[in-house]
């Protein structure tokens, strides 16, 4: 069922759900603590379902190792990201439509003073730097026209962006865009969204599940009193969805300061993306907040091992090239609280999965034999994309829970004939207490 995401109607920004559970209301479980499963959540409860949120660990703020979510750069991507493609079309497509949808909800949250602060989110320039005229890329140029008509706001083609934001003309780079994009302080976001989803009534519960979740789904589904289980497990999926195309894409990110003592404060987002690197090697200058500045980035396929350091080859080659790219960070300072940030993106051959459970399992009923379809619905696989694709992928998983619910078949991702430009055009102007009515995300 297409689900819209109409904030003020089934979407709330408020620490209330929007429309409150009754005493007929489903339950929904969902396994994951992450950006997927808090959004999912925060969706479901302004829907009028009661949810239980299950995850092995919740998000820390300690020096330790952080939930892959806070380590993400957070840094709004039309697809395909910074950091790699996808490998088919069918996602590719499904992709341009969610990041709109999530575009829209984090603008609204960031023109908003007092809740954009709380939520660590803002809006800012993201510029994109290239080695060659855009025109001679046919995939960037496409990709260009799509964002340009894709209702992103502070779309400028300029190529003195180069000198306007202190690129070493020596680096290479020829031409530039810039937008604005949602920037999020994944450490300040994922704290406000823990607050939020338990405000309009989340319960958490914290153990570590193992094992294919097909096999235990009905035991789990008595255990939590609970209608429908949304697996966001992220890399775990490998195993809770016997998934074996899932693995790890390991990336870092160095954190430096961003005071502006030791070097320009830099204020908008730099990068060049993967295929427009040299040696598909990439720039990922980010702001985290006012005082942070992200440097990446690197992008290493089923890498399982958290051990990079400072001294380790590929980040000081990051390093080098950042400070090739921006001269004036060679005077940067570490953050000395969390000089280095890793983590394994959940990554997936053949990319994000949201969708039901497609196995059965046989029932007899009045002595004759059906299949039974599963009520588990999957939303796993978005590699480094999870906060950009948040709210666009829940919705989704919002209307695959109407059709457990209703009894409907399960069936497969299917590609869409066509994909417009403008199917996924959406505005997201916030209004002072809804005055000029609901905001709109459509489907």
């Amino acid at each position: 069922m297409d689900q819209p995401l109409i904030l003020g109607e089934n979407l709330s920004l408020e620490p209330f759900a929007q429309h409150l559970p009754i005493a007929a209301s489903p339950t929904i479980l969902i396994i994951g603590g992450g950006v997927t499963g808090l959004v999912n959540a925060w969706v479901l409860l302004d829907r009028g379902y009661r949810v239980t949120i299950v995850s092995k660990e919740w998000a820390s703020f300690t020096d330790h190792q952080r939930l892959t979510s806070q380590i993400a750069g957070a840094l709004w991507e039309y697809p395909p990201a910074v950091c790699g493609q996808h490998t088919d079309a069918m996602s590719l497509s499904r992709s341009k439509r969610w990041c709109m949808i999530a575009y829209s909800i984090w603008e609204a949250i960031a023109s908003n003073p007092k809740l954009a602060a709380l939520a660590g989110v803002q809006m800012r320039s993201s510029n994109f730097f290239f080695p060659f005229p855009i025109e001679e890329h046919s995939a960037q140029y496409r990709k260009m026209q799509e964002i340009e008509n894709s209702g992103v706001h502070g779309f400028n083609r300029a190529p003195n962006l180069i000198h306007k934001q202190g690129v070493n003309p020596r680096f290479g780079a020829v031409d530039a865009y810039e937008h604005l994009a949602p920037v999020i302080d994944t450490d300040r976001c994922m704290e406000w969204l823990m607050v939020l989803t338990q405000s309009k009534g989340a319960k958490f519960h914290t153990e570590t599940i193992t094992d294919d979740l097909f096999h235990q789904e009905q035991e789990l589904l008595d255990r939590f009193s609970a209608d429908v289980l949304v697996n966001c497990t992220g890399l775990s999926a490998l195993s809770l969805a016997g998934d074996k195309t899932c693995y790890p894409l390991r990336g870092a990110l160095i954190r430096v300061l961003n005071d502006g003592t030791e070097f320009p404060k830099v204020d908008c987002s730099l990068a060049i993306t993967a295929d427009a690197a040299q040696d598909n090697e990439i720039v990922f200058i980010v702001p985290r907040n006012d005082n942070i500045l992200l440097i990446g980035g690197v992008a290493q396929p089923h890498r399982w091992r958290l051990d990079l350091t400072l001294e380790s080859p590929e980040i000081q080659r990051m390093r080098a090239r950042a400070e090739a790219f921006l001269p004036g960070l060679k005077r940067a300072r570490l953050d000395d609280e969390y000089p280095i940030a890793q983590g394994l993106r959940p990554a997936r051959e053949c990319n994000i999965r949201v969708e039901r459970e497609l196995r059965s399992r046989t029932v007899s009923l009045h002595g004759e034999e059906i299949e039974e379809p599963s009520r588990i619905i999957h939303s796993y696989g978005h590699g480094g994309s999870g906060w950009s694709l948040s709210f666009g992928c829940a919705a989704d998983v919002m209307g695959l829970v109407e059709d457990v619910l209703h009894n409907l078949p399960a069936s497969g991702m299917k590609m869409q004939e066509r994909v417009e430009v403008e199917d996924v055009h959406v505005q997201a102007l916030w209004n002072q207490s809804l005055k000029d009515g609901p905001i709109r995300a459509k489907l």
